[in-house]
């Protein structure tokens, strides 16, 4: 694979930010992470458990990141110790990059109603919908000056994609959490915005069932006819994270290919999907 290049500047020179949910350096977070620090960001990032320390404490500190904490969003104690050491070592920060979900596999394959479980979809709102509110809180108690955050959804939560079940309920909460958090903050000078993405090859879309069919069949019938490219992520993100992003705020941007916005795909797109000539 070869590098992401990203624009350098000076749009994000002086502020500071937590990104949580880097799993690998082909996540869509550290995507986001590369295009912040290329800005002048100062970053800290968030693990949990050792197997994801060993991957994502080697890429943080390839940024020069003093703040590496681990974070179980589940668990109150672990994230006061998050917050705790970002304010013990900066004392405020202006950003925050939210980027984690998790339903169960088996919650991700077949049908929605067979397939949900009353713990899974329990699972599924908390990690994926909560930990934004309760990580909003926590940072917004830390910008005084104002900020901005982001998080990450995907059409499942518009539309019924086949095998993203749960979590495309979940993702539906996030963005109305998303604008209520944008009413909330709103006042103090705080924009939160969610980044619906299209399909991307990442840890997270290889837990759900018929992935190859969902590349293909975006490739085909996004207005753009290509699959989405994790630079085109990066770039909302520091739009919306900069200054460039004033006045933006409980928005939910589209980075797909135009994907979204087709409601029928031509005959060749998606014939060119399923294979037949």
């Amino acid at each position: 694979m070869a590098k992401r290049v990203f624009p350098t500047g000076t749009l994000m020179q002086g502020k500071k930010g937590l990104i949580m949910g880097v799993a690998n350096k082909n996540s869509i977070a550290w995507a986001i992470a590369e295009q912040l620090a290329a800005q002048g960001a100062e970053l800290a990032f968030t693990y949990q458990g050792e197997a994801l320390e060993r991957r994502v404490r080697p890429l943080a500190e390839s940024l020069g990141a003093d703040i590496i904490v681990p974070c179980d969003v589940t668990d109150d104690a672990s994230m006061d110790a998050c917050f705790d050491a970002i304010k013990d070592t900066w004392g405020e920060m202006d950003f925050l990059v939210h980027s984690i979900a998790f339903a169960g596999r088996e919650q991700l394959a077949g049908s929605f109603i067979d397939q949900t479980t009353r713990e899974g979809f329990a699972t599924a709102m908390d990690i994926s919908a909560y930990s934004f509110v309760d990580s909003a809180r926590r940072a917004s108690a830390l910008m005084d000056a104002g900020g901005a955050m982001i998080t990450m959804t995907y059409l499942g939560s518009e539309r019924v994609i086949p095998n993203y079940n749960v979590m495309g309920v979940a993702k539906a909460a996030l963005e109305a959490c998303t604008r209520y958090l944008a009413a909330d903050l709103g006042p103090r000078g705080i924009r939160v915005n969610a980044i619906s993405a299209g399909p991307l090859k990442t840890l997270a879309a290889a837990g759900i069932g018929s992935g190859r069919h969902m590349f293909r069949f975006n490739k085909a019938a996004a207005a753009l006819r290509e699959n989405t490219e994790l630079e085109g992520v990066a770039g909302a993100a520091l739009y919306l994270l900069s200054s460039l992003g004033t006045s933006c705020t409980g928005e939910t941007h589209h980075v797909d290919g135009g994907f979204h916005a087709i409601g029928m795909p031509q005959e060749e797109a998606l014939k060119q999907s399923l294979g037949i000539d």
